[in-house]
């Protein structure tokens, strides 16, 4: 399905290209793709702290990363100290990660796509999938802002098509007129919630509004939580090709 850590994710977690100014009435192709497009940017470079929070352990991760397009992305761990200098490169479909303490750089295999990213609530697949709601999904606006408001929400219901590989059931999107993403949550086959996306604090990035924090929530795991915050967020930055690279994961 989708990215949910393009984000970083794109890591990107990247870049909005909503805009700041409500114009005419959004068609729903427009709210979906915002709402994908949260995480995406020519290329930008990101301080982000990751605070995740599971039954058995609380952790704060602040880390650096690079992005560029949809396709690359590198995300270097900055602190706590005993994890500083783990980084994962994303190309393409390819993810890598290197671990500065045995100097080893490894390839995720498919089999461990499914796994957790840094003992989030992300997975490493969340990292690699960069289709878009409109393509494999087929909506429809269950609720319109009841004002012409830039902040009022608009609310859409997404099935998905016969042949998309993709493993939800359903999935509930509440974009603002704005173009800023409220809130996305993940059902399965059966209609069961499974999990939770929220966008909060709104701030304004070089001239671009962008959710500042970004949550996840799993519905079977009550209390639980990965939170992702950008403490820096630059657009259209220069970064050399060489980010994207195996050598530069040993930086």
């Amino acid at each position: 399905m989708k990215r949910l850590f393009t984000l970083l994710i794109g890591a990107g977690l990247a870049a909005s290209l909503s805009s700041p100014a409500l114009a005419a009435e959004p068609t729903m192709e427009e709210l979906l793709n915002a709402t994908d497009d949260i995480a995406r940017g020519d290329s930008s470079i990101a301080v982000i702290t990751m605070n995740v929070k599971t039954e058995r352990y609380e952790r704060t991760v602040t880390m650096k990363a690079w992005s560029r397009g949809t396709e690359e992305s590198l995300i270097l761990i900055e602190a706590p100290a005993k994890e500083k200098g783990t980084a994962t490169l994303k190309v393409e479909d390819n993810i890598w990660n290197y671990l500065p303490k045995v100097d080893r750089t490894i390839k995720v295999p498919a089999s461990m796509m499914g796994g957790s990213w840094m003992g989030s609530h992300f997975s490493n697949d969340d990292l690699v999938k960069e289709n878009r709601l409109s393509e494999e999904f087929t909506g429809e606006i269950t609720a319109k802002p009841a004002d012409e408001s830039p902040e009022g929400v608009y609310k859409i219901e997404l099935t998905p098509k016969p042949d998309a590989p993709v493993v939800w059931g359903k999935i509930e999107v509440e974009v603002r007129a704005d173009k800023i993403p409220v809130e996305t949550r993940f059902y399965d086959e059966k209609g069961e919630l499974v999990r939770t996306m929220s966008f909060e604090d709104v701030k304004d990035y070089s001239g671009r509004m962008v959710p500042a924090r970004m949550r996840i929530t799993p519905a079977d795991k009550p209390g639980e939580y990965t939170e992702v915050i950008y403490d820096s967020l630059e657009f259209d930055a220069e970064i050399p090709d060489s980010t994207f690279s195996l050598q530069a994961l040993r930086r």
